[in-house]
């Protein structure tokens, strides 16, 4: 198999237009907050939603239109979540007629999402009034202006696009996504919005999604919190001609698909609120899948951790403290740590006791922009990857005046 990341983001893959716009949503009129995906053919469609029991209304409305496994458009909005309001649902179906009756397509093939403030009244008039206009700018070269007008308190865009080729199989994977605060590992935890040319029946696209997002999106955390709005989604054209997945080539997407979701989930981590490091927790020699994952993301998720990343501090024992928290059953006494980055790698823990370490090159080793926890379990032989990042005094700041 050959991976070949490539520029489009979203529209890379064949058959899809993009586009972002500012429509009166927030009332910082530099800021884009209304994006819209658009293939030229219905689609397979699935998605993952979150696992909060308050959930936004665009998701309630998502699920009941792609119930089918088609969908031909995706429609977002920023600076307004559409949670917890007595008009939600009816003001995310306005949404979807909207965006439908604009692109000439049926409202519930229109999967649409919202991100920003909750508790709200989502005001549809400017949706209504900025709808022309979005849909006059969709182009193939849309992406980057789709993944400006998702964002929220994100500092930087996250797109990508991915080219694989193999077994006589040719398809593209794009993405584009947002996230920044209210990140934990609980799907969804952020807005993703997926795009293939590859030819793959609905039933095969949501078993795919489900895989790539467990080891990727499911990985992530900012700050504990799961949010209620939302989800990833992931539209397939089947233009490619090469690109039918059959029984024997779905391994093969589904690996594709794990590259694009885990670029995206990197830079998702990376871009936390007030986040100066991103911190990427291996677990090696876990007795199961289960437990690898249950153990990275306890380590990801420590708010000890987290601030002796920020402080450079090799506080090696809050590592160890978050893995005999963690809801698994390992011997502590056979674990091994490691810190690593650009700068070097620097061994702090081996069968489940401190060593010595030069301190001077660890300030130097956690000084770093990326910083790698390398556990090791010695209880099998599964592994498993977490993705989060530092915990600043701007995190605080940030989230303190959110709202006003």
């Amino acid at each position: 198999m050959a991976l070949e990341w490539i520029e489009g983001g979203v529209t890379a893959a064949k058959g899809f237009l993009a586009a972002g716009v500012y429509c009166g949503i927030r009332k910082n009129k530099t800021k884009s907050d209304l994006a819209m995906i658009f293939s030229e053919t219905p689609c397979a469609a699935a998605a993952a939603y979150t696992q909060n029991l308050v959930k936004g209304a665009p998701i309630q409305v998502t699920k009941q239109n792609i119930s089918d496994g088609v969908a031909q458009a995706m429609i977002c909005n920023s600076g307004n979540a559409n949670t917890c309001n007595a008009d939600g649902e009816e003001k995310a179906m306005q949404m979807c007629q909207i965006a439908g009756q604009a692109l000439g397509i049926p409202a519930e093939n229109v999967i649409v999402a919202s991100t920003g403030v909750i508790g709200q009244t989502l005001p549809i008039e400017p949706i209504q009034s900025g709808m022309p206009h979005l849909v006059k700018q969709l182009s193939h070269t849309g992406s980057d202006a789709a993944a400006e007008a998702i964002m929220t308190t994100d500092l930087a865009k996250k797109q990508v696009a991915l080219k694989v080729t193999g077994n006589g199989v040719e398809f593209v994977i794009g993405g584009i996504a947002k996230g920044s605060g209210m990140i934990h590992p609980n799907m969804a935890t952020m807005l993703g919005f997926l795009t293939t040319d590859a030819k793959i029946s609905p039933q095969d696209l949501s078993r795919a999604l489900a895989l790539a997002v467990q080891d990727t999106f499911n990985m992530v955390s900012v700050d504990g919190d799961t949010s209620t709005n939302d989800m990833v989604a992931i539209l397939a054209s089947g233009k490619e001609e090469k690109g039918e997945i059959s029984a024997e080539g779905f391994s093969l997407f589904v690996e594709g698909l794990k590259e694009v979701c885990t670029a995206l989930a990197r830079m998702i981590a990376k871009d936390g609120e007030g986040a100066t490091k991103l911190l990427v927790c291996h677990v090696n020699g876990a007795k199961d899948d289960p437990s690898a994952r249950i153990v990275a993301k306890s380590v990801i998720c420590s708010s000890l951790v987290k601030t002796a990343m920020f402080g450079a501090d090799a506080n090696w024992g809050r590592v160890l403290c978050a893995i005999g928290y963690a809801p698994v059953t390992t011997d502590i006494h056979r674990v091994d740590l490691d810190f690593s980055s650009s700068a070097g790698l620097l061994s702090v823990c081996r069968n489940g006791a401190g060593i010595p370490f030069d301190e001077d090159l660890a300030k130097k080793i956690l000084s770093e922009q990326e910083i790698n926890i390398n556990v090791t379990l010695h209880d099998g032989e599964a592994c498993a990857t977490a993705y989060g990042c530092d915990l600043t005094y701007d995190y605080v700041k940030i989230n303190g005046d959110y709202r006003t």
